[in-house]
């Protein structure tokens, strides 16, 4: 009994599969991120006699065994692939393996085989694909007009990310589409998107980015605050005309301050020169100019004793009125 049984295993293991994926349940693609682990799993739709579950990967030149998972030995995974990835929920209805740490070496497709009596080998196929998408960056910048705003998204991913710019309010929307892609060393893409926001006015709108690699989506939101357009608008503009007026009357103040300092520098000059040709009159001494009363009393006294000293005249002065001349007659 034991050994038909080896030897059904045996004839199983070794057959031609059939390649019945009808009765096979599986995810046709799996995607993983890098570094992560990825989870792949088989499973019958129909009762079968399985004697063994192998799994499988597809390499250019061939197909090679990962691991195997039967009643009688348990499960195995080949010394190439040990540490590497392990059999989980073994069982020969369903059966899953785990890839631990997904490097590019890893991508690629397997082969599930659920190896059955009399029916031979039933093969399910799924697919692991790598992906690598990193957080996006969403800017908002002004533009040159009021009412728009330049927005500007990038992300990183393998393979290369697709970009969506969204925005919140219905009347607005995006224009001048500007997309660059730049290949990395480590076979990552970087795509940056840039729109243009226009029909923005006074209320705030929330603008969005959303980056997708195969079927990974990231999104990240900006929120542009609104612009207040009120009726200051005309108190603004009378405030810069005040400020415009009060600057030239300080720039005429200033012209008219510097031609009076000029002229008055001119007339101080002028005078300067004047002085220097007219002739200064003696600067009496200040001991007269101080005591001339001291003086006249002094010579008083110098002449007052003169007089008394001095014999007086004998001649009479003269006297000062004329006097009569008389005329006598004779006769004769």
């Amino acid at each position: 009994m034991i050994n038909g049984a080896f030897l059904r295993v045996f004839l199983v293991m070794f057959s031609f599969p059939k390649g019945e994926t009808a009765v096979i349940q599986t995810q046709q693609t799996v995607v993983a991120a890098v570094g992560e682990d990825a989870l792949l799993s088989c499973q019958l739709t129909q009762p079968k006699d399985v004697l063994q579950v192998t799994w499988q990967k597809v390499f250019p030149r061939g197909e090679v065994n990962v691991a195997t998972y039967s009643k009688y030995f348990g499960q195995r995974v080949n010394s190439g692939f040990q540490g590497k990835l392990n059999v989980k929920d073994a069982g020969l209805q369903s059966c899953s393996i785990v890839i631990r740490e997904m490097t590019e070496q890893d991508e690629g497709c397997y082969l599930c085989l659920f190896n059955t009596y009399p029916d031979g080998a039933l093969t399910g196929r799924t697919c692991l694909k790598l992906y690598e998408l990193h957080e996006p960056t969403l800017h908002v910048r002004e533009s040159n007009s009021a009412e728009e705003s330049l927005v500007s998204c990038s992300a990183t991913g393998r393979p290369a990310p697709t970009v969506t710019l969204t925005v919140s309010q219905p009347h607005l929307n995006f224009s001048h589409y500007n997309t660059v892609s730049v290949n990395n060393n480590n076979h990552t893409v970087t795509v940056t998107t840039t729109a243009v926001l226009s029909g923005f006015r006074d209320n705030s709108a929330q603008v969005g980015c959303a980056v997708r690699v195969l079927s990974v989506h990231k999104e990240v939101f900006v929120m542009i605050p609104g612009l207040k357009q009120t009726p200051a608008d005309g108190f603004t503009l009378m405030v810069v005309l005040t400020c415009v007026c009060v600057a030239v009357v300080i720039f005429i103040i200033f012209i008219i301050f510097i031609l009076f300092m000029h002229k008055r520098r001119n007339s101080l000059s002028q005078s300067d020169s004047e002085k220097n040709k007219t002739p200064q009159r003696p600067i009496r001494d200040a001991h007269e100019i101080k005591t001339p009363l001291i003086k006249q009393e002094n010579e008083q006294m110098r002449q007052r004793t003169s007089t008394k000293k001095s014999p007086k005249s004998v001649c009479p002065k003269p006297s000062l009125t004329p006097r009569r001349l008389r005329w006598t007659t004779s006769t004769i």
